[in-house]
């Protein structure tokens, strides 16, 4: 709490709100004043209230927080508050007490003068940058084994496993439904229990940069695998078909991987019913590219038996379980490193 009230009264207001908890100090401006920038930011972290301060004292304030690191958020509605929004890393303003100057220094405008507003945007914030570097993580991994799948053949001097409709298909259909669906997943439970997202940290930190490398090699592997089964068990054109039924199948399926780090039996599979139909609806495509006569001879496609169709589900279903052990793998690592902290 930054206020201009008597420190008694930022006191007892601060511990109505729970703001100053049993031991917590409170700082006058004066007091703040026989501090230099420095001593205020090693002792910043000790004091939650901040009484009788002046414009420049919410300025240091705010830069003595982000010193340390922090994610400052400044709210204010008066023409004195105006630096420190400027100065935060998101100023808020008041949309109905705030003046035009304070307005004009914030990044957001509180319409409703509700700060329990602030919190619903950081929550809708957090959860459309999670959407987007889920769509991302999702297109760019499908690509990787898109171009892992036709590459790969290539170098080993095989048939092309796939022809140029069939991965425009691929690209339009299969790729963009579920890339859609995963643009407006629900925002996750535990989101505003996580800390501030960094913004000097890249979209691809935390193990996601390796988690699309890993995931679109296993999506070309498993398709290049498909179409070496058919071509040499049965012939080029059903190891063709078979390859291009994995991969966009096995796309599908991996777009459910993506939507959470967490469990995806944990979660469950009907949070967001938007993928369910885009799951549907690209399946009975894929199929029907396969199975219609008039379809599969635009596509160069052959239909294919029961026995090769197992073989195909089979193969697409293995990125859940490979993506399962992965975030086993990423939750035992994270628990380990929490008990190590803690020590």
């Amino acid at each position: 709490m930054i206020t201009g009230e008597h420190v008694v009264t930022a006191r007892a207001i601060a511990r109505e709100l729970g703001i100053l908890e049993e031991g917590g100090k409170a700082m006058t401006g004066a007091q703040l004043d026989q501090l230099g920038q420095e001593e205020l930011c090693r002792e910043i972290f000790e004091y939650s209230v901040f009484a009788r301060v002046s414009p420049q004292h919410k300025v240091r304030i705010v830069k003595a927080f982000q010193s340390r690191g922090a994610v400052v958020a400044m709210t204010g509605d008066g023409v004195n508050d105006a630096p420190a929004l400027k100065a935060a890393d998101i100023g808020c303003a008041m949309g109905i007490s705030g003046t035009d100057v304070a307005k004009g220094a914030a990044d957001m405008i509180m319409t409703d003068d509700n700060f329990a507003t602030i919190v619903e945007a950081v929550r809708q914030g957090r959860g459309i940058y999670e959407n987007i570097k889920k769509t991302v993580h999702f297109l760019l991994s499908s690509n990787i084994g898109e171009i892992i799948t036709v590459l790969s053949a290539f170098l080993m001097h095989l048939p092309s496993p796939l022809l140029a409709i069939q991965l425009l298909w691929v690209n339009l259909v299969t790729d963009s439904l579920p890339a859609l669906a995963l643009g407006v997943e629900p925002v996750e439970e535990d989101i505003m229990r996580r800390s501030p997202q960094n913004p000097k940290k890249s979209l691809f930190a935390d193990g996601m940069a390796y988690s699309i490398a890993v995931e679109g090699c296993f999506i070309g592997a498993i398709s290049l695998l498909a179409f070496s089964m058919g071509r040499v068990w049965f012939d080029v054109a059903v190891g063709r078909t078979m390859a291009f039924a994995v991969l966009s199948l096995s796309q599908l399926v991996h777009a459910f991987n993506v939507r959470s780090g967490r469990s995806l039996f944990r979660i469950g599979f009907l949070g967001n019913l938007k993928m369910l139909y885009s799951f549907v609806v690209c399946l009975v495509l894929q199929a029907a590219v396969i199975s219609v006569p008039a379809l599969a001879a635009i596509f160069k496609t052959t239909c294919l038996t029961a026995g090769q169709w197992w073989i195909v589900a089979l193969l697409s279903i293995s990125p859940l379980l490979i993506v399962e052990i992965e975030k086993w793998f990423y939750r035992l690592k994270a628990r380990r490193r929490s008990t190590k902290d803690k020590m």
